[in-house]
């Protein structure tokens, strides 16, 4: 009698576990999923889509972030840039979908992404967004953000 009853919690815990996780698992069907992740998911190899409004590319060390309703950003950080990474938007002003990049060195953007802003919240430094040609189209430094004019293909980030 006694072991049945140590038994019957742990059976009732597993069962409780294993119904938990086809909910965690089906949180972001591909339905929705932002139309701009996606879009970029199906452009670059090798990205994992993390949640609905958030996918990353661990070997190129870069992160696509669309906005939510309502985002908490850290203290460090410039807008929705996370402290140490720089960051590229949509949209002027820090606004739209984000790319980020947590290397420096001279950073593709992803074909058909469109650069709005730019932002580096590193410490020291700067980062630069630049066309085809390699002119600079704006500079940001470590701390602050700059809309960005004209088509950026790369942006170049300077310790």
């Amino acid at each position: 009698m006694r072991s049945s009853r140590a038994v019957l919690p742990a059976l009732i815990l597993a069962a409780l576990l294993g119904a938990s996780v086809p909910a965690a698992a089906s949180a972001s069907t591909p339905d929705e999923v932002d139309p701009q992740i996606a879009q970029m998911l199906d452009d670059i190899p090798g990205g994992v889509l993390v949640d609905a409004h958030h996918a990353v590319w661990p070997a190129l060390d870069m992160e696509v972030t669309a906005p939510q309703a309502a985002q908490g950003f850290a203290a460090r950080a410039v807008g929705g840039c996370a402290t140490g990474r720089v960051c590229v938007y949509s949209g002027s002003a820090l606004t739209g979908v984000a790319v980020s990049w947590g290397t420096c060195g001279v950073l593709s953007v992803p074909g058909g992404f469109v650069v709005r802003s730019l932002a580096d919240a590193r410490t020291s430094g700067y980062a630069q967004a630049r066309n085809s040609a390699g002119s600079v189209l704006a500079t940001a430094s470590a701390g602050g953000w700059a809309n960005v004019g004209g088509t950026s293909t790369t942006v170049r980030c300077v310790l």
